[in-house]
């Protein structure tokens, strides 16, 4: 019986240790609560750059044409997706050292080659139609580029990230198809979605 619960236990400690070596399981769920908290901040301000006094839930009849106005919500953007990865490695590093870990191994390079190139060509895309005027796709390329982007990722890390990025993809379809709502979508995907996905991961994987 004795010998029968130590295989059992060197059989969890292989299967630990290969999960290790095979995916990147350093990810914060506390950085998917704060990517969206900094998203959510940043569709408020959007809201007053573009919409406001205009409710968010009227559909917009005009495009947005002013360089001044687009140019605001590239940075908005921008500061965005900087202040997300930069707490993003912040608290992966701090929940590596935790559990002995090293946060920049093959695997987490694999990860991020892997997410690098659906996210590098949805950044171009994206670009390409603001620079043509195609201003109300913007906001259905971000959500489907990223969910690709999460979907690939999920090979070398946890498989809730899958399903994060199914949700993206079809939040951005729906998009795709109501232009004039891409605020109130991209609040959704990058924010609400974010806050769920970090607290479920949080409670599952970082206490």
């Amino acid at each position: 019986m004795k010998e029968i619960q130590e295989y059992e236990k060197d059989i969890a400690s292989i299967r630990t240790i290969m999960e290790r070596s095979a995916k990147f399981i350093s990810l914060s769920g506390l950085s998917g609560v704060l990517a969206g908290i900094y998203a959510l901040t940043g569709a408020t301000i959007a809201y007053f750059t573009i919409h406001y006094p205009i409710s968010p839930i009227n559909y917009r009849t005009y495009s947005l044409q002013t360089p001044e106005a687009l140019s605001k919500l590239v940075l908005i953007a921008t500061i965005v997706l900087i202040a997300s990865i930069t707490t993003g490695l912040w608290l992966s590093s701090k929940k590596a050292k935790k559990h002995g870990l090293k946060l920049w191994t093959a695997t987490s390079k694999r990860l991020l080659f892997n997410m690098a190139i659906p996210l590098v060509a949805g950044g171009i895309f994206i670009l390409i139609m603001l620079y043509t005027g195609h201003f109300g796709l913007a906001a259905p390329a971000c959500l489907i580029f990223y969910g690709l982007a999460l979907i690939q990722g999920s090979i070398n890390t946890f498989d809730e990230i899958r399903y994060l990025g199914f949700c993206e993809i079809i939040l951005g379809l729906i998009s795709a198809s109501l232009p004039g709502f891409g605020l109130i979508f991209w609040t959704i995907g990058f924010g609400v979605l974010h806050i769920i996905y970090g607290a479920i991961m949080y409670n599952k994987y970082d206490k």
